[in-house]
């Protein structure tokens, strides 16, 4: 078939249960191979058509003709010393994303991206820096979950298969503990709430049963604080929230996060209260990177207790992640320690994030990947980095 011929097929990554019935309907099939459809894709993480086995056969030749799988393709795969692994993905047209996945004894977390590049130029991430080509696709925001699961060889097809012939559930979603992945967070590349639609079909194939079967509780979504979309967020599929805050005051936030002068931390403190009500978990996590000299004072610390006061949450502090061309220092971990005693004597949960992947640039804030920037956000940034230096 002609390269024309494959990319007009239907891309069956980015569709979620009721678009996979819907199109099963279409081709004359039962509405009930769509839900095994989606087994095969995103429990069994299969990409051969051919080899899903309890489809009629007439049904495979049939997705063979009109329907892919297409996963970003894999531009390089590095591991770090701690375990950290990191993908970098070609999503076309010269962009690539970043992936991350982040091994821990209890948990394995998988940091994804939403737009290739990031329109809201916050001031200490490498990703702002490059500026922003476009947004990415459902299929190609799930997609880096499929992938993953494929490349750590979590491959489920023999366990179903063992379980079906011991008699056991094979439609039940698996348990945590046989998981790979257990925990994905919203947190790569771009402003989730910037692609807002994509994001909430992704979130509906990770949280679906018939696919990967996560909790709420286990799905972040990490805002820069775009405070319409997170109402919409909250009454149409609320999971875990987090915002990154990094400054106490509008002034200063202005500065770090130029979205805060549109949407300022009064109005995202009450967007944060009226998440709540539907949260999966009864807190919202605040991440703070923590910069030398510019938002790690105690006075800093005391105006942040002053704004939460009414907003249950808890704080995760990042050490800053320095990157090239970035004009700004990482608090002493003196200065962290001490921000985060404040906090906590306070009564306010507060945690260090540690650093993972620094040695491959995979940790938060490095993840720039590769970027054809439409919108000259680098150039026109180059003056705001030196001005906060110098401030």
């Amino acid at each position: 078939m002609t390269e024309a011929g494959v990319t007009d097929r239907i891309d069956l990554l980015g569709l979620d249960r009721p678009a996979l019935v819907a199109l099963c309907r279409d081709w004359g099939e039962k509405p009930f191979r769509g839900q095994q459809l989606m087994r095969w894709v995103h429990r069994r993480f299969e990409s051969d058509f051919e080899a899903m086995s309890d489809l009629a056969r007439g049904f495979r030749e049939t997705l063979q003709a009109r329907a892919r799988l297409s996963a970003p393709a894999v531009v390089s795969d590095h591991v770090a010393s701690d375990g950290t692994r990191k993908w970098l993905l070609d999503v076309g047209q010269g962009n690539a994303v970043e992936t991350v996945f982040i091994p821990e004894v209890s948990r394995g977390t998988l940091c994804i991206s939403t737009q290739a590049g990031c329109a809201v130029n916050c001031l200490f991430c490498s990703t702002g820096k490059q500026g922003f080509a476009r947004n990415l696709e459902a299929g190609e925001i799930v997609g880096q979950l499929w992938l993953a699961n494929r490349l750590l060889g979590a491959r489920r097809a023999e366990a179903a298969a063992a379980a079906a012939a011991a008699g056991g559930g094979e439609d039940e979603a698996p348990d945590d503990h046989d998981r790979i992945i257990t925990n994905v967070v919203f947190m790569g590349m771009g402003e989730p709430l910037l692609n807002y639609d994509a994001t909430v079909t992704a979130l509906r194939i990770m949280l679906d049963d018939h696919g990967y079967g996560l909790s709420r509780r286990r799905v972040t979504v990490s805002t820069s604080g775009v405070v319409p979309m997170i109402d919409r967020l909250r009454d149409d599929m609320p999971v875990a929230l987090a915002v990154s805050l990094h400054a106490p005051n509008d002034a200063l936030r202005d500065r770090l996060v130029p979205l805060n002068r549109k949407h300022p931390l009064a109005e995202l403190m009450g967007a944060c209260r009226r998440y709540l009500e539907r949260a999966p978990r009864d807190f919202v996590t605040f991440e703070y990177v923590m910069l030398d000299g510019v938002n790690d004072g105690d006075e800093h610390a005391d105006q942040l207790l002053a704004l939460v006061r009414d907003v249950p949450c808890k704080f995760n502090l990042i050490p800053f992640n320095p990157f090239p061309g970035a004009d700004l220092r990482r608090s002493p971990p003196e200065r962290i320690k001490a921000f985060a005693q404040r906090l906590s004597d306070a009564g306010i949960v507060t945690t260090v994030r540690r650093t993972r992947g620094d040695d491959i640039d995979a940790a938060c804030g490095q993840r720039a990947g590769d970027i054809v920037d439409r919108t000259r956000l680098a150039q026109r940034g180059e003056r705001r980095r030196v001005a906060i230096a110098r401030a």
